[in-house]
């Protein structure tokens, strides 16, 4: 027979929930949809909601005081910081390293990302998310710039003073260049598409999620894959095999 005083504590936890003001009423993952989804996490983990923090801020923005205060009340009560979705804290690799970095020994839990563990190996987990988004915008940016650094070594003069905005002729060059951008920009996602797949994600939005979750960016540089975005990339599929 255990003793009163032997038993576990629930493992506390402070949310944080950030809203833009311009987004709010479309977002998919508004205000309410965040408390929900904390309030289900920390229930399934038999934990303790300790405390609450609200931030209407653009994600861009740095200068987070609701933010500073979440960490401070998690680092005083050891509580894990607990945020609804990886985008809903930062879409900026160094600013989640930062934030990363001010948790307490109780880490980070983001709800659509529940196999991360509280504590440093959590923490760890994080850090390297963060470091693969980076590392892959830096690779990409990189190879187009290579790329461009060749055409001009050829001799090809990029963009054309012949072509007049709005005239057939540069409307189609428009439509090639996207045409290689997209698949450019297929062939670095596949593979993240494919390690979704094995790790069980099977309809296009738990595979958006995936994606959004490892940081990869859409073709236009969003944070947010729609299920058509995925199709799109799904339907350049073979065109990799």
């Amino acid at each position: 027979m255990k003793h009163p005083s032997s038993a576990t504590t629930a493992q506390a936890f402070v949310a944080y929930y950030r809203v833009s003001t311009e987004r709010q009423g479309r977002s998919g993952l508004g205000l309410e949809a965040q408390r929900d989804k904390v309030a289900g996490q920390v229930a399934s983990a038999g934990g303790q909601l300790v405390g609450e923090f609200t931030e209407v801020e653009s994600g861009k923005r740095n200068d987070r005081p609701e933010l500073a205060k979440a960490l401070a009340a998690a680092r005083s009560k050891g509580a894990v910081l607990i945020i609804a979705k990886l985008d809903r804290l930062a879409r900026n690799a160094r600013f989640l390293l930062s934030v990363v970095e001010g948790a307490g020994e109780a880490g980070l839990m983001f709800c659509d990302l529940p196999q991360l563990p509280p504590g440093p190996v959590g923490k760890f987990m994080v850090t390297m998310l963060a470091a693969v988004a980076e590392l892959e915008a830096g690779m990409i940016s990189q190879r187009t710039k290579a790329a461009l650094d060749v055409a001009r070594s050829r001799g090809v003069k990029l963009g054309n003073p012949q072509l007049r905005a709005g005239t057939p002729a540069s409307a189609k060059r428009a439509a090639k260049v996207r045409t290689a951008q997209s698949k450019a920009k297929a062939a670095d996602v596949l593979p993240y598409v494919k390690a979704a797949r094995k790790a069980g994600a099977t309809s296009l939005a738990q595979i958006g999620e995936a994606l959004e979750a490892r940081g990869v960016r859409t073709p236009r540089g969003g944070t947010t894959w729609a299920p058509a975005q995925v199709a799109r990339i799904l339907a350049r599929e073979k065109v990799f095999a």
